[in-house]
């Protein structure tokens, strides 16, 4: 039986996700944050005969997260999914995603891969003399407007609502470099919740590269984070990237997939 979550089903359904509390960080920092009742959050789970959880899918705005344990019902969930208007986008655990490949409905975008890593202790962060500033709702213009100068970013037709209504609910930061009153480099949490973050945008304009600006960005905005008590999550693709964060303390723990248009 699949049927949609309330509040309710809350301790019950946390339970299940906190057996993989990293992996499971933008369901569990959602719940929190926008509860059961948003219209642009909705949650379904499917139970087994004893009734308990055996498959659970999140939708945000037109993203869906699937997770589950074992064998589910892919079929239901793909119909639920295609309910929706394109695009969709999809991402999770990569075992669990790549479920929903045979489903033609799902009009699926292109397949990206990332390792999921995650970092517990602040013991490798260095220090930095660099103006690190923390940005408001007013520079939300100049975030998206500095991610969409980096090829490699996706950004959605409605990026700016969402990155306002995380920031209104302390679910996301970005902290920034600028110089001459120019963003040059930012680095950004998302899904923030009571026990961890992910790390997202970490971008630096082109002409500012190889000046170690991102990394000192991180530097700080790691420190706050882990000194709050969250475990810091991130994916990442590049060889490179993934030097820098292992550096910084990451650990390598799965792989993420994303469908993206």
């Amino acid at each position: 039986m699949i049927r949609k979550l309330t509040i309710n089903d809350h301790d019950l359904v946390l339970s299940y996700l906190s057996e993989e509390p990293s992996i499971n960080l933008f369901i569990i920092g959602d719940l929190e944050v926008f509860g059961y009742d948003s219209d642009f959050q909705e949650i379904w789970a499917e139970f087994d005969e004893h009734r308990e959880i055996k498959a659970v899918l999140l939708r945000f705005y037109q993203s869906f997260i699937p997770y589950a344990k074992s064998e589910f019902n892919i079929a239901e969930f793909a119909s639920i999914i295609a309910s929706f208007p394109q695009p969709i986008f999809l991402s999770g655990k990569a075992e669990i995603v790549e479920k929903f490949e045979p489903f033609q409905e799902l009009q699926l975008g292109k397949k990206q891969e990332t390792f999921f890593a995650e970092c517990e202790s602040i013991e490798n962060l260095g220090e930095t003399d660099l103006d690190i500033k923390k940005a408001g709702q007013d520079h939300i213009d100049q975030i998206l407007s500095l991610r969409r100068s980096i090829d490699e970013f996706h950004i959605s037709d409605n990026a700016a609502e969402m990155l306002r209504t995380s920031m209104e609910s302390n679910t996301a930061r970005t902290y920034f470099t600028e110089e001459d009153g120019i963003m040059t480099a930012c680095v950004s949490t998302t899904a923030e919740n009571s026990i961890s973050a992910m790390i997202v945008g970490v971008c630096t304009r082109k002409e500012y590269r190889r000046k170690g600006l991102a990394t000192a960005i991180m530097q700080v905005l790691f420190k706050d984070v882990l000194n709050a008590g969250k475990v810091l999550c991130l994916f990442y693709d590049n060889p490179e990237a993934g030097r820098i964060y292992k550096r910084l303390g990451f650990n390598d723990i799965g792989k993420w997939t994303m469908y993206r248009k």
